[in-house]
């Protein structure tokens, strides 16, 4: 039986024989799953799209979910940073920053203690008999005040960009990392002109707690704006960025 062939057995042995090729039965010569997910497509792009295909195509833009470890670094960020815009607006309100003897030196007044019972103070810092003290705590309040307002907003940039995780938020936090390492720049500014102008009365113990407060401001700051920009760049991988976080010029 293996001898003998039906006619046109031969044909339909080597038709079995070759492998089949599937063709498209969409129209243009696409497969209906091309065709259709071609049309979803073209639906979300459709500004007159229904509602639930925009949500998805926003949905989609969303960025990548973050690990437990990196939100929480973030919100730690956060968190440091509002305690340093706390402090350092106490500290700066009060302005009273070096005790020397029986003379209170600050950034608005110079108070004189009588008798260790009473103090009268003076916003006429002229009187006070130190050179360039009055012109040198004006610009060492405006940088310090502008230092204040510096790290708000850079506070603010941080807490939109935990807020809206889309594809531009590592552009808002690296902003706001930014903003905090200039107010610290402007607040360190601030310490050292008040300590320059006070130099020979300065002593260690002589500095009050307002002044230990804006330092330690200052010093929440640097850590904030730098942890800030080193967690974006690890986090964040694009060839096309800066090292730091910062967004470059392609």
């Amino acid at each position: 039986w293996s001898t003998i062939l039906l006619p046109g057995s031969r044909a339909s042995i080597a038709d079995a024989s070759r492998p089949r090729v599937s063709r498209p039965d969409g129209p243009g010569g696409q497969s209906p799953a091309n065709s259709a997910r071609e049309r979803s497509e073209r639906h979300s792009t459709d500004p007159r799209a229904p509602p639930s295909l925009q949500a998805q195509r926003l949905l989609g833009q969303r960025g990548p979910h973050r690990s437990f470890f990196e939100s929480f670094t973030r919100a730690l960020i956060t968190l440091c940073t509002s305690l340093a815009v706390v402090l350092s607006s106490i500290s700066i309100c009060d302005g009273e920053w070096l005790l020397a003897g029986d003379h209170l030196f600050g950034l608005w007044r110079f108070c004189t203690a009588s008798n260790q019972t009473e103090l009268h103070c003076l916003r006429d810092l002229s009187q006070t008999q130190v050179p360039w003290l009055a012109s040198g705590l004006v610009v060492a309040r405006i940088v310090a005040t502008l230092a204040v307002v510096v790290a708000i907003f850079g506070l603010e940039f941080l807490i939109v960009s935990q807020v809206c995780e889309d594809s531009l938020a590592w552009r808002k936090w690296a902003m706001g990392s930014t903003l905090l390492l200039i107010s610290f720049i402007l607040s360190f500014g601030g310490l050292l002109s008040f300590l320059v102008l006070l130099r020979s009365q300065v002593t260690l113990l002589g500095l009050t707690l307002m002044f230990w407060s804006d330092f330690t401001a200052s010093f929440l700051l640097f850590l904030n704006g730098i942890s800030g920009l080193h967690i974006n760049s690890i986090t964040h991988i694009n060839n096309s960025m800066h090292p730091w976080g910062l967004p470059t010029k392609v």
